[in-house]
């Protein structure tokens, strides 16, 4: 049985001082790709960087909304350049921080929008409190592949993403109230959805309050099987698919 983590930070200094374990270990147990995801600059850098260690270890770049004031837009498409980068991301608007103003935060991801269909890739959103402007803004653009990392919406929105045909990524946060996602885990498309870690954030229970790792996404197979009525080995499959399929990765390797 293997497993996509399509969303990581396995650069972040949280693993400084065990990163090639923690890496090795989640290869070890059953993790197929890792998909390494840029916030900034410096971060997108870095992981290409670890993508370029790791064979099974794949980059985005892009500017996240907390760091969308320092946006340079000839800097991103040389990112996007690189070998084994395969999506913008993460971008998107974040009005519960607000680290950036909300004005920059909707120009900054506008512009990645436009660079990720220039280049045909896919884009990762990051949306926090923002789910009306955030499909304003998409839905102005219209990228045939986007996912919504990390998903926070209710029923309808998850509704809305889908007949946009548009996808959903699960994260260790399902594992800790099944019942607020229970009904849009329960009606999404097959193939619509897979899941990532978030690593080194949202781990899942058990461990939650512990530092994440690309390997506990077990965990949240598990959960979704369990709201399904699937087998853990159905979920992985599908969600392997769906993630190879979106990011075109099974063409990269």
């Amino acid at each position: 049985m293997q497993f996509i983590d399509t969303h990581a930070h396995l650069n972040f200094k949280n693993y400084n001082h065990d990163r090639d374990e923690v890496i090795q270990s989640a290869f070890n147990n059953g993790v197929k790709y890792i998909i390494n995801v840029g916030t900034d600059y410096k971060t997108s850098v870095e992981s290409i960087s670890l993508a370029k260690r790791y064979d099974n270890i794949f980059a985005t770049a892009g500017w996240h909304p907390h760091d969308a004031e320092t946006f340079e837009e000839d800097k991103l498409l040389r990112l996007l350049e690189k070998p084994k980068v395969i999506a913008v991301g993460e971008i998107g608007l974040d009005y519960y921080r607000n680290l950036s103003p909300k004005e920059i935060q909707e120009k900054v991801f506008e512009r990645q929008i436009q660079l990720a269909i220039e280049k045909k890739l896919p884009i990762i959103v990051h949306d926090r409190n923002a789910h009306n402007d955030t499909l304003a803004i998409l839905k102005k653009y219209r990228p045939d592949k986007v996912v919504f990392h990390c998903f926070s919406g209710d029923y309808t929105f998850a509704q809305e993403i889908i007949k946009l045909g548009w996808c959903i990524s699960f994260t260790g946060n399902i594992t800790y109230n099944k019942a607020q996602y229970y009904s849009i885990i329960k009606d999404i498309p097959q193939d619509r959805f897979f899941v990532e870690t978030d690593a080194p954030f949202l781990t899942p229970k058990p461990f939650r309050g512990k530092r994440n790792r690309p390997e506990y996404i077990h965990y949240i197979i598990e959960t979704i099987a369990e709201i399904r009525g699937k087998t853990h080995s159905e979920i992985a499959k599908t969600t392997t698919q769906n993630a190879e399929k979106f990011f075109s990765i099974t063409e990269k390797t």
